[in-house]
């Protein structure tokens, strides 16, 4: 039986391995990526490819309401789309782009309200939405189009969300002791996140090289 890590791919193979994955401790993790355990996946089968389907034609821009297609984004969503934009204009060298979505993510950052039901339970589950409708909701919409940018936000999107849902599970199981002396890297093509003492060498989700990793500086406790 094949095990894959559904964050960076790594296949843990029992047979080459000689041990069950079950017989792994819980606190194993990827060699790789250092996802948990639980981030990995039985292999599925192999399937032959179907054939794609032609998109279907856009509808009439008069025909499409402002209620069924827009939604309104509160500054905190803002604030990360904009942050986002910005690496996406620095990705292809736009400098003056970037540092203007750069000045409103600072902006909508500042303007934030913080959330007092903020809790590691709701942002589990937040991600887990994400996951399990979000992406594939975004990934069924960008296959009708054909919209490669949007199908490789989908991959890698898929992939950090997994792995910060990896570390949130591996925070509440050990605790501070889990960030204690160690550095956090955080991928600044595409957004995953490490936890160890130097970054890895290619980012597991973009295959960027390392020095395109920036350390975060932890605060102390209150």
């Amino acid at each position: 039986m094949r095990y894959v890590c559904s964050v960076c791919g790594y296949v843990y193979d029992e047979a080459r391995e000689k041990t069950a994955f079950s017989d792994l401790p819980d606190s194993w993790k990827c060699p790789v990526c250092k996802a948990a355990k639980a981030a990995f996946v039985p292999e599925a089968p192999k399937e032959a490819p179907e054939p794609a389907a032609k998109p279907a034609a856009a509808p009439g821009m008069n025909t499409v309401s402002e209620e069924e297609h827009f939604t309104k984004l509160s500054v905190g969503q803002l604030a990360a789309l904009c942050s986002n934009l910005a690496r996406g204009c620095e990705k292809q060298y736009r400098g003056e782009e970037a540092s203007l979505f750069t000045r409103l993510a600072e902006h909508f950052t500042q303007s934030t309200p913080p959330d007092p039901e903020t809790s590691m339970e709701a942002l589990s589950a937040l991600m887990t939405e994400d996951i399990e409708k979000g992406y594939p909701a975004l990934r069924s919409a960008a296959d009708a189009l054909d919209d490669r940018g949007t199908k490789r936000i989908c991959v890698w999107g898929e992939k950090v969300t997994r792995m910060l849902l990896s570390l949130l599970s591996q925070y509440e199981s050990e605790g501070e002791a889990f960030l204690r002396d160690t550095p956090v890297w955080v991928c600044s093509v595409c957004g995953f996140v490490y936890v160890g003492g130097e970054p890895p060498e290619i980012c597991p989700v973009c295959k960027v090289p390392s020095w395109k990793f920036d350390q975060i500086e932890g605060r102390e406790p209150a």
